[in-house]
């Protein structure tokens, strides 16, 4: 006798649907088949419009059948319907029981049928009805809003697709008619509470198959992230294959294969299997942690998902006792902080030790999560070579706030940063970071405390006829705005309190394809440096700011400083106008206020005062802010924008600059008498100050005591101070920029952005953040001999061996070369493409079209005035038959040179 199909109460529904549609005054199904136990024997369906109780009974015998039809009956309800399910043949029924069964024959249950049904198909697609696995899943996991509609052929595909979604919970994406399936995906699914369990609940025929549909369709990754799900282990499966991809590479260390079998178990069927996992994972993790860097809200999901994955890893490393194995992994959260560690062991070392390591900090997958962390860490390192530069001296004042915006002021700018902390907040991490900020402030104080005697012996006899070298601060606008003037009106822009450390941060920031900073041509030879002033002393606003807008040594507030900046512009024979807080904004629609407008329109010399800086400091709110970029300057950004659109050059000008607090938790002001301001008073100096006095001294009389200490306040804190001796205090720095370089007076030059940072800023082969990525590439500058990491500059400033000649020189020497030249009207001087050629090989082949000018400037002496037109003429002559030996990358802002093919195209050899 053959075995009964099995049928429960979704096969006795589907036939129920199909059969009473057409004899809805039948009351009795005959079914071939057993009924499963554990489906309910009572229960309702619709049909037709109609509801129809229903009961199961599973009968044995005709007398079993006769009984439950008669009992039926005498329960008179016309729309109750029973079905008997029976293995015996209908010819054994009289036909008091066969009339009035539908069809009057005992129905088969053939799950294709059924199946074709649900999904209002006509056929099946042939596989199918092999794979009984297949349609037992579909007739039992049949949502309650049925199956969707596939068309008329129902394709093996679509049904495990669809029966997928069902049982593993899946759905579509939004747009998508259908499940849409790959390794991220099912990965992702893994993750959820519920995903994984239901998968572990199914028969093992069905999870069988699943299985094997999921391997054709996502890959060979299936196998060992179903497995562990169907282990009950679905929602680490992420996190084992992270440290499978590391106990499974060839650098593994010993053992590895042991702790492999510890962590997988039984569900790694064969080692074939765990490399197409462990790379799905890893591709998976590279993607999230790429989506991760972004802003918003898919980027904080994405960083959430990547440590949710992440931090169990290293909780299942920790508890597999393979943390001291896996110390430096280059994916997981505890291999970031081994590296940090690693670094802050180094800082104590050799500057190669710490390069180093800070490449390995930068190498991990996750320091582009962490850019703090790694801020912090280049900080650090930029203090090492620093430090281990020669140690600087302070010789005059001229000279100390010159190198304070050249040089010790990218010092201040790394302390800031440094002194916030690591992120992470690892311990050792921070005692290194505290022990390097102890030495480098040692030498910074050495410096202020060489500057404060050097400036108290300076103020005495300082004047504007007589100011020893030094630029002050109520001449910056005669000596650096006038001359620009005459090119066209600038736009004058006072940062109230920016330091060197903050023109420095800022100035990163500017765009080179847009604005070209300029200064006024050395008269010594020397290379050309950002311009410095010193403030009026003591160093606050009210003295500073009014001597710098009125050209002279002064005193006052607001109408102070607009009348002396329209008088100095009258004395010039020209118009002024200047603009303070409560009258740059403009009006609701309106970024800027439209006098300003009018006024940038014009032809007058404009001139507005930014406050956020200073307060910002008043207000605390620079106590948390380790940097500050130009969005962060209120306005700043929209007055660039207008006066680049107006054509104006655009001078970026300080009155006095500031230190940050540095006291202590529970540390109050120095308890003096005659104290004025936080950072001067009167009276007898001790140590730490130094009493100014002299003409440059608009208060008390002409004297006055100032720290030249930071540490050192006389009032309730604050988040930072100005108004004493400090370089920091007292080096106002200049940035003079022009739109056009057609607005440069004859006598200034160009200064590269990679002329502004300090040699000891950049190493060579230092690794760059996608954050610094999108800055141009700088190198730094030396008039001596370059060593390892260092500058580009000084084949400019160092006579050349005339023995040895560059690669620049090989290639101007060329047959090829020759022949280019003859394709290029007015092709420039051969020393210049020659030193255009060495600074872009010495700096790894990129440099910013400025500083490739003002390298062609430095081998002839002369100037090129459109620094863009230039590099074009010299891609004419080295791009031979169209290849790019020398292009324009990153949106024009970088020239880069192709080393390699340059030497193939010109027959070039090192000698």
């Amino acid at each position: 006798m053959a075995v009964r199909p099995l049928a429960n109460r979704r096969i006795i529904e589907a036939l129920l649907d199909a059969e009473l549609r057409r004899t809805r005054d039948h009351r009795l199904l005959l079914v071939n088949a057993r009924y499963d136990d554990n489906s309910p024997r009572d229960f309702t369906i619709r049909v037709d419009g109609l509801q129809r109780r229903v009961h199961v009974s599973d009968e044995h015998s005709v007398l079993g059948i006769v009984d439950a039809w008669q009992r039926h009956l005498a329960e008179k309800d016309d729309h109750r319907v029973l079905v008997i399910t029976s293995g015996v043949s209908v010819a054994q029924l009289g036909w008091d029981v066969r009339a009035h069964a539908v069809g009057r024959r005992s129905l088969a249950v053939d799950r294709a049928e059924i199946v074709k049904q649900l999904f209002g198909a006509t056929d099946l697609d042939p596989r199918m009805y092999r794979e009984t696995w297949l349609l037992d899943a579909l007739l039992e996991a049949e949502p309650v809003d049925g199956w969707p509609r596939s068309g008329a052929v129902l394709t093996r595909d679509a049904a495990v697709r669809a029966l997928v979604a069902e049982r593993l919970g899946l759905t579509p994406a939004p747009g998508h008619g259908s499940l849409d399936l790959d390794a991220d995906v099912l990965l992702a699914w893994s993750r959820t509470v519920a995903g994984p369990a239901r998968f572990a609940e199914l028969p093992e025929a069905e999870r069988a198959g699943l299985a094997g549909w999921l391997t054709e369709t996502v890959g060979a990754a299936a196998p060992t992230l179903l497995a562990l799900a169907a282990d009950g282990r679905g929602q680490d499966a992420m996190a084992l294959g992270v440290l499978g991809s590391v106990l499974s590479s060839p650098a593994a260390p010993t053992g590895a294969s042991f702790a492999l079998g510890g962590l997988f178990g039984s569900t790694l069927r064969s080692p074939d299997d765990l490399p197409p996992f462990t790379e799905a994972v890893t591709g998976t993790l590279a993607r999230w942690i790429a989506e991760a860097e972004g802003n918003g809200t898919q980027g904080a999901e994405a960083r959430q998902r990547v440590y949710a994955v992440l931090d169990r890893a290293d909780e299942l490393a920790s508890a597999a006792s393979l943390t001291q194995t896996l110390r430096a992994d280059p994916l997981l959260p505890s291999g970031l902080r081994t590296r940090l560690r690693d670094l802050a062991g180094a800082l104590d070392t050799s500057v190669q030790a710490v390069e180093e390591a800070l490449g390995q900090v930068l190498a991990h997958q996750l320091a582009q999560l962490h850019p703090e962390s790694c801020a912090a860490a280049r900080m650090a390192v930029r203090l090492v070579r620093w430090l281990n530069e020669p140690a600087p001296a302070v010789t005059s004042v001229a000279q100390g706030v010159s190198l304070q915006v050249a040089q010790w002021g990218w010092v201040d700018r790394a302390l800031t940063v440094l002194a916030a902390g690591d992120p992470i907040g690892d311990p050792v991490v921070g005692q290194a970071y505290h022990r390097l900020i102890t030495v480098t402030r040692e030498r910074r104080d050495a410096l202020d405390a060489q500057f404060g005697s050097r400036l108290a012996a300076w103020a005495r006899t300082a004047t504007s006829t007589a100011p020893g070298g030094a630029l002050l601060i109520e001449d910056v606008l005669e000596k650096l705005a006038v001359p620009v003037a005459e090119q066209a009106a600038p736009l004058v822009l006072v940062l109230d309190g920016m330091s060197a450390a903050v023109a420095a941060q800022l100035s990163d920031e500017i765009d080179r394809r847009v604005w070209t900073e300029i200064v006024p041509r050395p008269q010594t030879g020397e290379p050309p440096r950002r311009e410095a002033a010193v403030s009026m002393l003591p160093s606050v606003t009210t003295i500073s700011r009014a001597s710098l807008l009125s050209g002279e040594a002064t005193t006052g507030g607001q109408a102070v400083e607009s009348a002396g900046f329209a008088a100095l512009w009258r004395r010039r024979r020209r118009s002024g106008v200047l603009f303070h807080k409560g009258q740059i904004g403009g009006v609701e629609g309106h970024r800027l206020a439209p006098d300003l407008l009018t006024a940038l329109a014009g032809e007058d010399v404009v001139g507005v005062v930014l406050n956020t800086i200073d307060d910002a400091l008043d207000h605390g709110q620079e106590g948390e802010r380790t940097t500050w970029r130009l969005r962060d300057i209120s306005h700043l950004l929209d007055l660039l924008n207008a006066a680049r659109g107006y054509g104006r050059p655009v001078i970026l000008v300080s009155d006095h600059g500031h230190v940050l607090d540095r006291s202590r938790h529970g540390d109050g002001p120095v308890n003096v008498t005659g104290a004025k301001r936080a950072r001067w008073r009167t009276g007898q100096p001790t140590e730490g100050e130094v009493e100014l006095s002299g003409p440059r001294v608009l208060e008390e009389g002409g004297t006055i005591v100032a720290p030249w200490r930071e540490d050192i306040r006389y009032t309730p804190r604050k988040a930072g101070y100005h108004g004493g001796a400090s370089l920091a205090e007292v080096a106002v720095p200049v940035i003079v920029m022009v739109p056009s370089h057609e607005l440069r007076p004859s006598d200034w030059t160009v200064l590269p952005s990679e002329q502004v940072v300090p040699t000891w800023w950049h190493a060579r082969a230092e690794p760059r953040t996608p954050a610094e990525e999108a800055e141009p590439v700088r190198k730094p500058r030396r008039r001596t001999k370059i060593q390892d990491g260092e500058g580009l500059f000084a084949e400019a400033a160092v006579a050349p061996d005339t023995n040895v000649r560059t690669l620049g020189g090989r290639v101007t020497d060329s047959d090829r070369y020759r022949a280019q030249k003859a394709f290029v009207r007015r092709p420039p001087d051969a020393k210049a493409v020659a030193a255009v050629i060495d600074a872009l090989a010495a700096a790894g082949g990129k440099l910013t079209p400025d500083a490739v000018a003002a390298a062609a400037a430095s081998a002839t002496g002369r100037s090129q005035r459109n620094a863009e037109i230039f590099v074009t003429v010299v891609q004419r002559l080295l791009n031979v038959e169209g290849y790019g030996v020398i292009n324009l990358v990153e949106a024009g802002r970088t020239v880069e040179l192709n080393v390699p093919l340059l030497k193939e195209q010109f027959g070039t050899e090192e000698p």
